[in-house]
């Protein structure tokens, strides 16, 4: 990645509180390196990413499928990769932008009952997170 602010939507729904917990962590460990946009597939997500420190959000389908195209890294958890997943809010044409982004996706592996990825260890989201923190500074001051 190239040496400017880097860019990084952090994609959530239903009550924002994954993408919350994934903005606190950016904010103690990047501060003000990067830029933090919360997207969420509803109002209340969206509103609970901003309090935990994101610096814009915007909510919805066109919101989400506009942002995408312009950000560096995409972070979230595999379901907003995949249609109709978060009991339906995540659309169909989310999923396609998100998955076509040309933004890096950095995705947990959040247990989805449709869904088994195989050769995942199960972890506790508070290490999927700080392992997610991690790979992200590593990919920001390479």
């Amino acid at each position: 990645m190239d040496k400017r602010r880097k860019s990084i939507a952090v994609i959530d729904g239903q009550g924002g509180g994954i993408g919350s917990a994934m903005i606190k962590r950016l904010r103690e460990t990047l501060a003000e390196e990067v830029e933090v946009i919360a997207l969420g597939t509803n109002a209340m997500a969206t509103g609970m990413m901003l309090k935990a420190g994101a610096n814009k959000g915007a909510s919805g389908e066109n919101a989400i499928v506009q942002t995408v195209t312009k950000v560096d890294l995409i972070i979230g958890t595999t379901a907003i990769v995949l249609a109709n997943s978060m009991m339906g809010e995540l659309t169909p044409k989310m999923a396609e932008a998100i998955a076509s982004s040309p933004g890096v996706k950095c995705l947990l592996p959040l247990k989805i009952p449709e869904v088994e990825i195989i050769g995942t260890p199960k972890e506790p989201l508070p290490h999927l997170i700080d392992q997610l923190i991690k790979r992200i500074q590593e990919m920001i001051h390479s």
